[in-house]
């Protein structure tokens, strides 16, 4: 789409302004990708003003219509209070949401909220549960905190190995975390 194009400057002069321009125009069509999209431009104050209510505003309209990533963005604005009062609970609804269809960022952060006991009972071993979803497809975050998990014992059987393997990926993706973690490891072993 025309949005796209010009937000990435393919084939076209990169142009935030026109980009909006033209995610408007097939946002107001109930385009659920381009309002997501909108939103997006809304959050981040590119091509428009920053604001938080109208980002919220646009994520909320694709969301409804079932648009994973905006059910994911608008349960960050929910947990965060950005452009909305803080409702972890919402939060955590709309993170399961986009866990339904597969959304990688959501089951990592629903994994949060479970770990903190952030709109749900705080769960260990559900946290674990989704750290391992997100972790499985690549999300370093996820990789660390699983990670984590097998080396505290929270949530699932304390194993050192795991541990360290979890680490590794992460770290191996560039998660400073997880790199420093292996790197104090590696010193205590010395």
């Amino acid at each position: 789409n025309l949005g796209t194009m010009y937000a990435k400057g393919q084939g076209v002069e990169q142009d935030d302004r026109k980009a909006v321009e033209w995610y408007r125009k097939a946002a107001v069509q109930g385009y659920a990708r381009a309002e997501c999209s909108l939103g997006t431009k809304y959050f981040k104050g590119q091509g428009v003003e920053q604001d938080y209510r109208k980002s919220v505003e646009w994520y909320r309209k694709a969301a409804e219509q079932g648009y994973a990533h905006a059910q994911y963005n608008l349960g960050l604005m929910c947990a965060n209070g950005e452009g909305m009062k803080q409702d972890y609970v919402q939060a955590v609804d709309w993170f399961r949401n986009a866990v339904e269809q597969g959304h990688v960022g959501a089951q990592y952060d629903l994994g949060v909220m479970f770990d903190y006991g952030r709109g749900v009972k705080q769960d260990s071993v559900q946290a674990a549960k989704w750290y391992r979803k997100a972790a499985e497809q690549g999300a370093a975050p996820a990789q660390y905190a699983l990670g984590l998990s097998y080396y505290y014992g929270q949530g699932v059987k304390q194993d050192d190995v795991q541990a360290m393997e979890w680490f590794r990926k992460a770290a191996d993706q560039g998660h400073a975390d997880a790199q420093y973690v292996l790197q104090n490891m590696d010193d205590e072993s010395r």
